[in-house]
């Protein structure tokens, strides 16, 4: 059977923006990492680049069924030897398909995510931080309950225009469900195109 070629999966701009702006970081941040998983890879384009740039570790890619399909195949079209098949992965189930990792990673999830998703993202995510493993999280941020710039703005009101449940999320709300995780917040970065790539680590 004949299989997609990359130019008919679906494929987003702004994984193409951001990704080298985030290797940047994730460099420094994954050098003593040997596994990371992905949660919500959508198209794959980050998982495909990172894997490719940090060949040191093993690259778990996740996301929910709708998406798992077309994520599968721009894994297995990528042919990258440390990039695993990427598995089912509902943050409202109890249960995640997948172990213990040195780091977690998601972008541009948690406005898409419902407030109650988020939550039950930040419940389960201790459950498969191995020791000392951090949670990368990228994406943009409202402080102190402001937008940061009109755009953000603009962009939460697009959101909620395709979905009530989703929009932009307090940093300090956000915080608060990762220290009650267990998490310490390390970094803070400010990054292109007004987001953020926030970084906490688990405690012992």
């Amino acid at each position: 059977m004949a299989t997609k070629s990359d130019s008919d999966l679906p494929f987003s701009q702004a994984c193409e923006h951001n990704k080298a702006p985030i290797l940047e970081h994730l460099r420094a941040l994954l050098k003593g990492c040997d596994s990371v998983l992905e949660v919500g890879a959508g198209t794959g384009q980050h998982a495909v680049h990172f894997a490719k740039l940090l060949p040191h570790l093993t690259w778990h890619p996740s996301d929910v069924s709708n998406n798992l399909g077309t994520l599968a195949l721009r894994v297995l079209n990528a042919s990258v030897e440390n990039l695993r098949k990427p598995v089912r992965l509902d943050v409202d189930h109890c249960r995640w398909n997948c172990g213990r990792f040195d780091a977690i990673f998601t972008a541009n999830t948690l406005h898409i995510m419902s407030e109650r998703s988020v939550e039950n993202f930040f419940l389960n995510i201790p459950n498969h931080m191995n020791t000392k493993a951090q949670l990368i999280v990228y994406g943009p941020f409202k402080y102190n309950g402001k937008f940061t710039t009109p755009s953000n703005s603009n962009f939460d009101l697009w959101l909620k225009t395709r979905n009530t449940d989703s929009g932009l999320r307090d940093f300090e709300w956000v915080s608060a469900l990762a220290k009650h995780a267990g998490l310490q917040l390390k970094h803070d970065f400010s990054m292109p195109a007004n987001n953020q790539l926030l970084v906490w680590e688990i405690g012992l």
